[in-house]
């Protein structure tokens, strides 16, 4: 008797929903043999606090007033 009810005895030799895709892709060999995929975890885990320094700069209050001048004098100009 299986572990639960719910699960296949064999698997599809098409899966065709996006759960079976899901469960039959071969995670383990692409992280062993992708760099890519070895990587991206470091990556994003060393990109994020640079990205969080650079989103502070850009929406500072400082910055938001300058920009807030800069667009009132282009709209001041155009009209």
């Amino acid at each position: 008797m299986s572990d639960s009810p719910a699960a296949p005895a064999r698997h599809m030799k098409f899966p065709y929903t996006l759960g079976a895709k899901l469960v039959q892709f071969p995670y383990k060999f692409y992280f062993q043999n992708n760099w890519v995929f070895k990587y991206y975890l470091f990556a994003f885990v060393v990109g994020i606090p640079v990205f969080k320094k650079i989103s502070n700069l850009a929406n500072s209050p400082e910055n938001v007033a300058k920009w807030a001048e800069i667009r009132r004098k282009q709209a001041a100009e155009h009209h």
